[in-house]
């Protein structure tokens, strides 16, 4: 894909991704908007409708009130036209009664044991009803009776007078009557005209709030219904009254008060009712009602008599189409700015990278080996800029190409050095691939190990002996973490089984990506070295051991005085007595122990590494040393840590010579006395640390830097090689050994051993 071709695509999904996101914004925002504006629209429509509620109960309730004021004034006509006592009035006389009043029916109410019935009437239906079951109308009857006022809050209430709500009248459930309710003791009955008031309830149907509503839906008909809730009733166990066989639901425990219910969905309406009237602000939420999207609307109505919620169902689908529809114009419009982003950003990249072209031309004739290509491009951009600095490496090139040919004649020369180097020296070299294969040798390693080339070419080397393996892995796995491994000293098999002595130095090579692909190791033969400095350390032995001599021979003396004394104390017919038998026997154990050091560090061993307790061999070099200590009038003080795991892997043998050595100094360097402290610790888990401390004389800095050098020597009678041998039998146990120390004020030997 060309430079072109992708800055065109790359800038075309910017745009896009540019676009896609004001699409997201405009798609929510607007969502957004719509919602909140068909919100406040159902809110706006949830006012109107309550300002008209508001006025249609007014009115309604100045019609039944007038109703009911004409009603009281027919119950008192009517008290002075009949009898006081009821069984003195006949239903005939009421019927006439309410002719001559205009009222539909009269009816008469006694109270009697437990009950109030309807004795007279002008209707037959009414007579001997009981209203024992009628609730609140048969508390507001009792009142009459007892108090000649009513306190329940439904009714009008006027001086010994009580009017109910519109209702279905029991004696006829399809007939809506307003009744009127008289007593004011004069009689022994309560007076009940009433008239028919359905017209009360066309009145709403018509003119008051469902006629309202009715013409709000066919104006908007994206509204899908309008309904007013008594939350009251509303949610709870619809009260019934079966009046004539037949169930009515009173008009005035209704939980729907206007409009209707078809979009049910009460149990979370009931919630959310309870919600809105307890916040006191609209609660809006996006439902499925009949498998239809929908947004409901319950609006809180708290400033009437009685608090009531307007829910109101909005077409959820309506603003869809909306959303639809605008974002297929948005949509096409962010596809027609994308083709036309394309197509000029097509023309663009062309002339943008015009330059970058006539760069790459003369780019392919340098690759190609022509360095006569000139880029003229005279910009003072980033381009012009890049054009300079190829034109003058292509000028660059051309010198260095010239230079080239002359330095690739002196390589051929110098290539002929290096393999004749390779193949003279007089170490080893070979090298092997990652999986350990050989895949070059020098002349030098046939002559060390004897294997041909032939013989290891593809093969794996396998003159490691068992117990070197796991050092030689360990150190093939630092080359490869980029460590350095030089003069490592071990040993190796030769083809005829001998072994040898060497010191190893390895590394990594590298191909042209920076990648290790090969492994190349530089072997030297150190076997007559090694026996060189095993016959130095021979004779350094036997040097410490005819220094030894003196104090061995004291160290003996004085317990055969001891054995002797007994001796002649037995020849002379003495008794020894059996605590005299165990002091000769204890110098005897002294002398063979002090014989048996001796032999041991005389006898020629060969070198054999075991576990043992440092402790044991410091205290076994004391013993050793401490007639000679003694003579010298210098006191060995012992702080060995007994805690911690002092066992370290060692020779024996070489570790005695070594303390051997450095005690000896220490008390050749206090020729008048003094002591030598010998500190043990061995905390850490990896090492053991030994110092040993005397008082004498002590080193200046000149002698520090020379002292353990072969031949240097401050002794009348020494040869300068006792420190050597000591510091070479520390490294070959991987230990450290130094030595700190100021003139006039004692030396210090620091010597560290690996566990």
């Amino acid at each position: 894909m060309s430079i072109k071709v992708k800055l065109t695509f790359w800038i075309s999904v910017l745009v896009a991704f540019i676009l896609l996101l004001n699409m997201s914004i405009y798609y929510i925002s607007t969502k957004e908007g719509l919602k909140k504006a068909a919100e406040q629209q159902m809110i706006t429509m949830a006012e109107q409708i309550s300002a008209t509620v508001e006025v249609s109960q007014q009115a309604r309730q100045y019609i039944e009130d007038a109703i009911g004021e004409r009603l009281r004034s027919v119950a008192i006509f009517a008290e002075h036209e009949l009898d006081p006592d009821i069984e003195n009035v006949t239903n005939e006389q009421l019927i006439q009664l309410s002719a001559k009043l205009g009222v539909d029916h009269i009816t008469l109410w006694k109270r009697l044991d437990n009950d109030i019935v309807a004795l007279r009437s002008s209707d037959p239906q009414e007579i001997n009803l009981s209203s024992k079951t009628w609730d609140y109308w048969y508390t507001a009857f009792n009142q009459l009776f007892d108090f000649h006022q009513v306190s329940i809050p439904q009714g009008q209430k006027l001086n010994n007078y009580w009017s109910g709500p519109i209702n279905y009248a029991t004696s006829s459930p399809n007939i809506v009557n307003k009744w009127g309710n008289y007593y004011d003791g004069t009689t022994n009955y309560m007076i009940n005209p009433y008239v028919n008031a359905q017209n009360i309830l066309d009145f709403q149907k018509t003119t008051g709030t469902d006629a309202v509503i009715t013409n709000m839906l066919l104006k908007n008909s994206n509204i899908l219904e309008v309904t007013g809730i008594d939350p009251q009733f509303f949610g709870k166990m619809p009260i019934i009254k079966i009046k004539k066989g037949q169930p009515v639901f009173n008009l005035d425990v209704r939980d729907i008060i206007f409009g209707t219910y078809k979009y049910t969905d009460e149990t979370n309406d009931v919630t959310l009712i309870q919600d809105a009237l307890t916040t006191k602000k609209t609660v809006t939420t996006e439902i499925r009602i009949m498998n239809q999207p929908v947004i409901q609307s319950l609006i809180p109505i708290l400033n009437t008599a009685k608090p009531f919620v307007i829910r109101i169902i909005f077409n959820a689908k309506a603003l869809q189409d909306i959303l639809r529809y605008q974002l297929i114009k948005l949509v096409i419009i962010s596809l027609s700015l994308l083709i036309l982003t394309m197509v000029t950003g097509y023309l663009l990249s062309g002339l943008l990278i015009r330059p970058i072209r006539q760069i790459l031309s003369v780019v392919n004739q340098v690759a190609k080996g022509k360095f006569e290509g000139i880029i003229k491009y005279n910009g003072k951009d980033e381009l012009g800029h890049l054009a300079f600095q190829v034109n003058l490496m292509t000028s660059n090139l051309s010198d260095y190409t010239k230079q080239l040919h002359e330095v690739a004649d002196e390589l051929r020369h110098t290539k002929g050095y290096l393999e004749s180097f390779v193949n003279h020296t007089s170490d080893a070299i070979h090298v092997t691939d990652l999986e350990g294969n050989v895949t070059q040798l020098n002349q030098a390693f046939e002559r060390i190990f004897g294997w041909a080339p032939e013989e290891l070419y593809g093969k794996k080397m396998e003159n490691i002996p068992p117990e070197c393996l796991a050092d030689y892995q360990e150190i093939i796995a630092r080359i490869l973490r980029n460590e350095a491994v030089a003069d490592y000293e071990t040993i190796r098999y030769t083809k005829d089984g001998r072994i040898i002595d060497v010191s190893i130095t390895i590394s990594t090579i590298w191909d042209e990506n920076g990648q290790i692909v090969a492994i190349a190791s530089i072997t030297r033969n150190i076997t007559a070295r090694k026996e060189a400095e095993d016959v130095l350390r021979r004779s350094e032995k036997l040097n410490v051991i005819g220094q030894l001599a003196a104090g061995v021979a004291h160290e003996i003396r004085n317990p055969l005085t001891t054995i002797k004394g007994f001796v002649q104390l037995q020849k002379s017919n003495v008794v020894i007595k059996e605590s005299q038998l165990d002091l000769i026997l204890s110098e005897l154990d002294r002398i063979n122990f002090i014989v048996s050091e001796f032999l041991v560090l005389a006898k020629p061993q060969a070198v054999q590494f075991q576990r043992a307790d440092i402790r044991e061999i410091l205290l076994h070099v004391g013993k050793l040393l401490e007639s000679q200590a003694s003579l010298d009038n210098v006191e060995i003080e012992m702080h060995l840590d007994s805690v911690n795991d002092p066992y370290i892997l060692c020779d024996r043998n070489q570790l005695k010579q070594v303390f051997i050595n450095v005690m000896k100094n220490a008390m050749e360097a206090m020729p008048g006395g003094g002591t030598i402290k010998i500190e043990l610790d061995s905390s850490s888990p990896s090492f053991v640390l030994i110092h040993i401390l005397d008082q004498g004389f002590g080193l200046s800095e000149e002698e520090l830097c020379q002292v353990g050098e072969p031949f240097y020597t401050n002794k009348e009678n020494g040869n300068g090689l006792g420190l050597m041998v000591t510091r070479r039998i520390i490294n070959n146990h991987k230990g450290t050994f130094a030595i700190k120390s100021k003139l006039g004020e004692g030396t210090c030997i620091e010597i560290e051993l690996p566990k």
